[in-house]
């Protein structure tokens, strides 16, 4: 069954399930099928990937279909099967991933024995009992390579409670694989994927591997590095991607290498910071800012821990009060660029920071990395392709083995 999913999966088939299956599952994202006397079906997406929650959309009159009365089920079947294509059923299952990334963000940000390492430990590191007491197996030398030994949830659940190290590559991994536990549930995930699919280590790899993220079993890539595409589409269609932060000059003005670069999932993003990236195209715009408030930031040099991260982020009053008259208008001037929607309300996920919004890891860069700015740039995924369609296959499967087992026994 497994086998017959990805390959379906990978070829953008849907695979055979009956009708009411089909209708069942667009209702569950959203969708009001309704039957009127017209000769053409009429179809209402609307703006979903805007919408605040599913329930907002619907409000607002989206996801409603009309199809004509006298249509039979087999003119029925094909147009159902359609919708699921249908970008406003992709921004519909958006709501459902972005539930399934702030609950696997939040479980991995939670768990204070998942902490960063650096090289000398292996690039991933199980602790004393090693991989294979927390579910994993090794098949690349000097940790750079694992994949679940048993179940695919056992081995996830040692990111959620147990005493894991990796850096921020294998952070942002385990939080994409982890949010895809939480969207199937543990029996469902455990069921969908090969232990090969779920491999985690250095992103080179990966790429040598069955991974669903970037290996054999990717499928179809979205490429969208400077958010040009997913800003037009809407908030919604951010949540859950995958990104990074990464330094502007060489690496010969790199004063911390740990921090040269931070990978992320983007865990939510207000209806502010989606207009802005809407009304400015993206991220390139706000790589011009992170220059101007790296330029800015270099005029208030002085010393102390996390200085830009309190004077910037957490803004402390007294740290703010002790800066001299002549740097207060720069001052205000960086608050004024930080206060900006996107640095505020766009949400992401960087291990081992947390959950916080972007304007906070431009700040704590400024202190880690001085002699750079810094740029955002989303990686590739899959989630609105092929692992959409995975995951589609696996809800119509689940239906129509539950419709094949209410038949009755034919004597």
């Amino acid at each position: 069954m497994l086998a017959l999913a990805v390959a379906l999966s990978l070829s953008g088939a849907t695979i055979a399930a009956p009708t009411d299956c089909v209708q069942s599952l667009l209702e569950r994202l959203g969708w009001q099928l309704a039957q009127a006397d017209i000769d053409a079906p009429r179809v209402h997406g609307g703006p979903v990937c805007d919408r605040d929650t599913l329930r907002d959309a619907q409000a607002a009159g989206d996801l409603r279909v009309e199809m004509p009365r006298t249509w039979s089920a087999a003119q029925r079947a094909p147009f159902l099967r359609t919708l699921l294509d249908d970008p406003a059923t992709v921004c519909a299952y958006t709501f459902e991933l972005g539930n399934a990334t702030r609950r696997a963000a939040t479980r991995l940000q939670d768990n204070p024995g998942y902490r960063f390492s650096g090289l000398q430990l292996g690039w991933i590191g199980f602790g004393p009992g090693g991989a294979a007491a927390q579910g994993w197996e090794g098949f690349r030398s000097l940790g750079r390579g694992y994949q679940p030994a048993g179940r695919n949830s056992t081995a996830l659940q040692a990111f959620y409670d147990g005493r894991v190290r990796s850096e921020c590559g294998v952070g942002r991994q385990v939080a994409q694989l982890a949010t895809q536990r939480e969207l199937y549930g543990d029996a469902g995930f455990d069921a969908a994927f090969s232990p090969a699919e779920l491999s985690i280590g250095t992103f080179l790899t990966l790429h040598d591997t069955d991974s669903i993220l970037l290996g054999k079993h990717a499928g179809e890539f979205f490429a969208d590095g400077k958010a040009v595409r997913t800003s037009r589409r809407g908030r919604q269609a951010f949540v859950g991607t995958p990104g990074f932060i990464e330094h502007v000059f060489d690496r010969q003005f790199l004063d911390d290498i740990n921090n040269q670069a931070e990978n992320f999932v983007v865990v939510e993003v207000s209806a502010a910071a989606g207009e802005a990236l809407r009304t400015h195209g993206g991220f390139a715009h706000y790589d011009r800012i992170n220059r101007r408030i790296w330029e800015l930031a270099s005029q208030i040099p002085g010393p102390g821990p996390r200085r830009f991260e309190r004077l910037l982020f957490e803004r402390d009053p007294d740290l703010r009060a002790s800066l001299p008259a002549r740097q207060q208008p720069v001052l205000a001037e960086l608050d004024a660029l930080l206060d900006d929607p996107f640095y505020q309300g766009f949400v992401i996920y960087v291990h081992p920071r947390g959950i916080r919004p972007v304007g906070y890891h431009v700040a704590r860069l400024l202190d880690r990395n001085p002699r750079t700015p810094f740029a955002f740039e989303l990686g590739l995924h899959n989630l609105h392709t092929t692992l959409y369609r995975r995951w589609v296959d696996t809800q119509l499967q689940q239906c129509a083995a539950a419709s094949k087992d209410s038949q009755p026994e034919q004597r």
